[in-house]
């Protein structure tokens, strides 16, 4: 297997290498071969390490590469461990990041850079390969900060639109601050476990249970401090409550890029995370309420939110943020199995999800603004049909031991861990995630109804507009204007997408149809199957199973409830949501600014940071350093020529007159 493994890590490397050097003299079409190449070859071969762990012919292996820090007691090598695990991860990544790069052969066909574009996408696989194969914390920050520049790279890669480079800064920015907290918790867990070695620190964990540690002035639990730093760090690469802001801005980017980024990788990073450190943050009880509380808030939050906003891609990504929230308290009850089995689920309908976006979006001339779509399932049916499959799966349709869509058992097996936890953050993630259950149903089929129901509403757009006149050379204004069609489409035919678009959504589709069915008995029951890669709690799981009847068709109920609050207010009664508005503004209005926290983030943080830079700046740099450096030395310099100028007369017995003088008092200087 060492060899799978190296290639499968290091072929996107070398392809991004080569089409980012060779670039343009490369030309679009080798660079994308290269590159795309290179992650199928990393899929298929990722594939029969995760089915050798499922079937028990497979082990866990280090793969050493070479050795790289040998400083006193820190000491560490660069290894690429394999365990059940990084197998799931390999799988995760390398098949949706090869489906996004096959998607991008269309998508990006008219982009002027794409070898740069195939390049930032492999050189962000590599680093989130790197970040799973994870022999130590050091390495696993090499991924961590890799995943952090390849992402501000790609969603800046429209560096010509200011939005996006604004989007890309903010994103880097709002990641520093988290990463401030993970890289405090990799120290702290240096300074304690006097190793970076995660089997040495997972292995010596428990022994430092109840241990305590001067922290700020206080004294308090050890491993309740390192895990709470590490979970910041997991907050913010995983868009979690208070350092999410940056995730729905990061729609900015290319589509493909929000697939790969905020689906399937570098938002799950940390989730990755607190399941491969879950042995340590099982010794943090406190550590692990906060967890909880934090998921099961974002789960509420985000979904609130995706309920009122208009962008496509914004409410699929505010989805993104309510499922890590999943993720996080399903973590954070103990349940590490039903959180990755979601993570894995995930991946597929919601890569599905963005890519059918950005399908809908290239045949609406990228138009993103839900307003003005409708009816597009008699123009666009094999990109509706993908779309309804990942519905389906993130509002968990399914029916109790028959059969169900990806996330039917994903999203109920953490439910009913959440309830079975009985405690009070158990309870309350419980509440929580079924009402995020509700809503995300509600929104989901809310952007179904708008976008692919109803009559067109596209002569509004001014994309489409755009597009018309492209197309004939002329306005609408024009006397020779084509008549609109008989549906006041303003004569523009939505078209669906090119092949190497359709057959990545159709090889989603599958995961999003089969994948929870498939492999639930190996991430909830198979404890050979994680075989210590996680902690795995034996009695969670009877409790999980033993919850009441009500509890197991919770969030099947609450699905019902939402399709049929959204049925009713865009299909049957679409005058409602206006309604609902101006009854409801002011609540409207605070769930559809984002609860406020741009704003709030705006005033707290950004006017005073500018307000200090410039007073730094006109008080520091031209007050002080220029007036008394560069400034103030040219004016002494120049005010000196002047003076020196006018004992330059020209006149031989005045040069004789000061050589006397100031010969004189040297001698004199000299006697005395």
């Amino acid at each position: 297997m060492s060899t799978q493994i190296l290639i499968i890590t290091f072929a996107p490397l070398l392809a991004a290498l080569i089409a980012g050097l060779g670039n343009r003299m490369l030309g679009n079409v080798a660079a994308k071969s290269i590159t795309t190449g290179a992650l199928l070859l990393s899929a298929g071969l990722s594939w029969p390490i995760f089915l050798g762990f499922i079937g028990g012919t497979q082990s866990a292996e280090v793969v050493p590469v070479l050795k790289w820090v040998e400083s006193g007691a820190l000491t560490f090598d660069w290894a690429l461990r394999v365990d059940t695990l990084t197998a799931i991860m390999l799988v995760v990544i390398n098949t949706v990041s090869a489906l996004v790069h096959l998607y991008s052969w269309g998508y990006m066909e008219e982009d002027p850079d794409q070898p740069r574009f195939f390049a930032y996408l492999s050189l962000f696989t590599f680093a989130m390969l790197m970040l799973v194969t994870d022999d130590n914390l050091v390495q696993m920050f090499f991924g961590w900060e890799g995943v952090g520049l390849a992402s501000y790279l790609l969603i800046g890669f429209w560096f010509k639109k200011p939005s996006a480079g604004a989007a890309a800064i903010k994103a880097f920015v709002v990641n520093r601050v988290g990463d401030l907290g993970f890289m405090l918790g990799i120290f702290g867990t240096f300074l304690v476990f006097q190793t970076t070695s995660i089997p040495e620190i997972l292995a010596a964990a428990p022994g430092m249970s109840g241990s305590t540690i001067t922290f700020v002035g206080m004294r308090l639990y050890t491993m309740d401090i390192l895990c709470v730093l590490l979970f910041i760090g997991a907050m913010g690469k995983s868009a979690q409550l208070g350092l999410h802001t940056w995730l729905p801005d990061a729609m900015e980017g290319p589509t493909p890029v929000s697939a790969l980024i905020h689906a399937a990788t570098m938002v799950t990073a940390g989730v990755f995370m607190l399941c491969r450190l879950s042995p340590m943050f099982e010794t943090a009880p406190t550590a692990l309420t906060i967890v909880t509380i934090v998921g099961a808030a974002t789960c509420f939050f985000a979904a609130t939110i995706g309920t009122t906003q208009w962008d496509i891609k914004r409410v699929i990504a505010y989805s993104t943020c309510s499922q890590l929230g999943y993720m996080f308290f399903a973590a954070g009850v103990g349940a590490y199995g039903a959180a990755m089995f979601h993570l894995f689920t995930h991946a597929f309908f919601k890569a599905l999800l963005f890519l059918g976006a950005g399908s809908v979006i290239h045949a609406m001339h990228h138009e993103q603004d839900m307003r003005y779509y409708g009816g597009l399932r008699k123009h666009i049916p094999l990109t509706f049909w993908a779309m309804m499959m990942g519905t389906l799966a993130i509002t968990g349709v399914g029916i109790l031991g028959v059969f169900g869509f990806a996330g039917f058992y994903s999203k109920d097996a953490i439910l009913e861990a959440a309830y079975a936890r009985h405690n009070g953050a158990g309870q309350f993630a419980f509440w929580a995630g079924a009402i995020a259950a509700l809503l995300t149903s509600f929104y989901s089929w809310r952007l179904m109804f708008l976008t692919f129901w109803g009559k067109p509403r596209w002569e509004q757009s001014e994309h489409i507009q755009h597009a018309v006149h492209d197309d004939h050379g002329h306005g609408a204004d024009d006397p020779h204007h084509p008549p609109a069609l008989s549906d006041g489409t303003a004569g523009y035919h939505p078209h669906e997408s090119p092949v190497s678009m359709l057959l990545p959504l159709g090889i989603l589709s599958l995961g999003a149809v089969f994948a929870g069915l498939v492999f639930h008995h190996e991430f909830i029951d198979g404890a050979a199957f994680w075989n210590g890669s996680i902690f795995y709690n034996e009695d969670l799981i009877h409790a999980m199973h033993g919850v009441p009847l009500w509890v197991k068709l919770s969030a099947t109920i609450v699905m019902v409830l939402g399709f049929a609050g959204a049925y009713l207010a865009y299909i049957a009664k679409p005058d409602i949501p206006a309604k609902f508005v101006s009854a409801f503004g002011a609540l409207h209005n605070f769930v559809y600014r984002k609860w406020y926290f741009d704003e709030l983030y705006d005033a707290i943080f950004v006017k005073p940071a500018f307000w200090f830079g410039r007073q730094f700046w006109k008080l520091g740099d031209i007050g002080t350093i220029d007036r008394f450096g560069p400034n103030g030395i040219a004016w002494v310099v120049e005010r000196s020529s002047v003076a020196a100028k006018s004992l330059q007369s020209g006149y031989l017995y005045s040069y004789a007159l000061i050589m006397l003088l100031g010969l004189v008092a040297a001698i004199t200087y000299v006697l005395l």
